[in-house]
C-alpha cells in the first residue's frame, strides 16, 4: 500500500504567511504540519509515499528530502497547478499503479493517526473508504448524506448541505478510482473534485464505506484553525528543560524550553515550548505559545500565539491570538508629541483623547 500527500496548494487564507512559506510547513508547536502527517503515515505501516508538489516544491523538498527521517521513502511528483484532489490522483497514476493506496491532505491534522484506519481497510478492501466529521458549518467542505449508514450522496462545499457530515482530508482507495478521476469533468470552479470521482464510484455501486470519526480533527488552512490545533497539540507535551532558566524567572506548568534558549527575568505559563536559541527576557509567555527558533522575546506578554523563528518582539504590551511570521520584528510606535498646536476658528468644538 502506498499513500499519496498533497502539498502543493497555495494556502490563499493563510496569507501574507504562505507569500514566502509553504501552508503545510507552518509549524504548529514548532513543528511543520506536515511532518505529523508523514509520521502517521509511517506508523500505519506505509512506506512509499509520493508527495504532489507545486510552486512551493524546492522549500517542501528541502524540509522532507527522501522521506529517511520519517522511515519513509519519498517520490515527489509535480502539479503545474492546483487543479483539484482527483487531479492529483490522475498525475500521480504512473506512480501509484495497481496499489491501494491512502490519500492525505498535507495541511490537515488529525489526532491519533491513521493506523487502525488502515489495518482495517487492508482486511476488508473496499473500493473506497471515506472519513466522516461532523461540523458546524458544512458549506465549506465536501459533504456525505448517508442512508442507513450508507454513503448515498456527496456534494462539495454545497449552499444547501443534505448533512453537517464533512470529509475529512484522508481517503483510501484501490485502483478503481483511477478510472473515475478519468472520465468525471472540471466542477464549476475549474477543479476535478475528488467527491465527484468517490460519486461515480457510488453510482456505479461500487463498495464506498465511510467511518464518523469522534477524535480530533482541523483543516489548518486558516489562521484560527492554526492556533486551535497548536492549542491541542500543547496540552499533550511533557516538560522538558534543556535551555537555561535563571533564578529571577518562573516556569509553571507543562512548558519545554529547547537547546540552548535563554530565560531570565520572565514568567513562562504551560502548556508553551521555547525554540533552541531563544531568548526570552523580562517578558511573560502565556498558555499555548509556541515560540520559533532563533526568537528574541523582551519586555513583552504574549499567549495563544504562534511566533516562527528569527523574530522578536520587544516592549510588546501585549499579544495574544497571533500567527507571526519568519524574521518580523515588532516594537512599539513612536508616541506622539504631548503638545498639540491648533488654529481653530469661532466657536470651534475640540475632544482631545488621553
Amino acid at each position: 500500500m502506498k499513500a499519496l500527500v498533497l502539498s502543493g496548494g497555495a494556502g490563499t487564507r493563510l496569507r501574507p504567511i504562505t507569500h514566502t512559506s509553504a501552508k503545510q510547513l507552518v509549524p504548529v508547536a514548532n513543528k511543520p504540519v506536515l511532518f505529523y502527517g508523514l509520521e502517521a503515515i509511517a506508523e500505519s505501516g506505509i512506506r512509499d509515499v509520493g508527495i504532489i508538489v507545486g510552486d512551493t516544491a524546492d522549500e517542501i523538498m528541502a524540509a522532507v528530502g527522501d522521506g529517511s527521517q520519517f522511515g519513509i521513502s519519498v517520490t515527489y511528483i509535480r502539479q503545474h497547478a492546483p487543479l483539484g484532489l482527483a487531479h492529483a490522483v490522475l498525475i500521480a497514476r504512473d506512480y501509484l499503479g495497481d496499489d491501494d493506496f491512502v490519500m492525505y491532505l498535507g495541511d490537515n491534522f488529525i489526532v491519533g493517526g491513521i493506523r487502525d484506519l488502515v489495518d482495517d481497510f487492508r482486511q476488508a478492501r473496499p473500493d473506497a473508504h471515506i472519513l466522516l466529521t461532523h461540523v458546524a458549518d458544512p458549506r465549506h467542505f465536501g459533504v456525505a448524506e448517508l442512508v442507513d449508514g450508507r454513503v448515498v450522496s456527496l456534494e462539495e462545499k454545497p449552499q444547501h448541505a443534505k448533512s453537517d457530515l464533512a470529509l475529512v482530508g484522508v481517503y483510501l482507495f484501490t485502483p478503481v478510482v483511477h478510472e473515475a478521476v478519468r472520465v468525471i469533468t472540471p466542477s464549476e470552479r475549474g477543479e476535478l473534485e475528488i467527491t465527484h470521482a468517490i460519486q461515480w464510484l457510488i453510482d456505479r455501486e461500487c463498495d464506498v464505506r465511510s467511518t464518523i470519526i469522534s477524535g480530533y480533527w482541523k483543516d489548518t488552512g486558516n489562521v484560527t484553525d492554526m492556533l486551535e490545533v497548536n492549542r491541542s497539540v500543547l496540552e499533550t507535551i511533557e516538560t522538558r528543560v534543556a535551555g537555561t532558566v535563571d533564578a529571577t524567572s518562573e516556569i509553571i506548568g507543562r512548558v519545554r524550553i529547547d537547546r540552548g534558549a535563554r530565560i531570565s527575568g520572565s514568567r513562562i505559563v504551560g502548556p508553551a515550548v521555547i525554540g533552541a536559541s531563544t531568548e526570552v527576557v523580562d517578558s511573560y509567555v502565556g498558555p499555548f505559545t509556541a515560540i520559533g527558533e532563533c526568537c528574541r522575546i523582551e519586555d513583552t506578554e504574549i499567549e495563544y500565539s504562534i511566533v516562527l523563528r528569527d523574530s522578536a518582539l520587544t516592549g510588546v504590551r501585549r499579544v495574544e491570538a497571533s500567527l507571526i511570521g519568519r524574521g518580523v520584528e515588532v516594537t512599539p510606535a513612536p508616541r506622539n508629541p504631548a503638545a498639540h498646536r491648533f488654529v481653530l476658528g469661532d466657536h470651534s468644538k475640540v475632544q482631545i483623547s488621553s
